[in-house]
């Protein structure tokens, strides 16, 4: 699918504010509500929209801490990669997985109350996932950018 600079324009509206209104959309944008509705509803069905959600101020929920631990598995099968993916999305607490390059086969960050709640979930979930060779954690300090996806006019 091809943006154009109003998909752009929505998309980035809708990054800031899903819940706009409507005719606001449509106002900051520059086109009426009806064409604005269908190009939203295009990019819904062609997977750009993939959905909506609510930004959740972690700590006033009690998950206070964030943790970045990286993996190291003993084995790099597919199926040894498919079950390691699958265990961690049975636990609540991890909030995205990566499988990356370099020294590391995984980078996961996992939102938790504090020490003693990252110490019962390596215990109780973490170590018990088969095929992890080595783990490295850190604690996540200070969080000092979360930003939207950074969308612009293809030259």
């Amino acid at each position: 699918m091809k943006l154009d600079k109003f998909d752009l324009a929505i998309l980035k509206a809708l990054q800031l504010d899903a819940r706009i209104s409507l005719q606001e959309l449509s106002t900051q944008v520059g086109l009426t509500s009806s064409p604005c509705w269908t190009r939203i509803k295009r990019m819904e069905e062609d997977g750009v929209i993939e959905g909506y959600s609510v930004r959740v101020n972690a700590a006033k929920v009690g998950l206070a801490d964030t943790v970045i631990v990286q993996v190291t598995l003993d084995n790099h099968s597919d199926q040894a990669l498919f079950e390691f993916g699958r265990a961690l999305e049975q636990i609540p607490e991890v909030l995205e997985a990566f499988l990356v390059s370099g020294d590391y086969d995984y980078y996961v960050r996992i939102a938790v109350a504090d020490t003693r709640d990252y110490e019962r979930l390596l215990r109780e979930r973490l170590y018990k996932i088969p095929g992890i060779r080595h783990s490295k954690s850190s604690f996540v300090l200070r969080q000092l950018k979360q930003s939207q996806l950074p969308l612009r006019l293809p030259n």
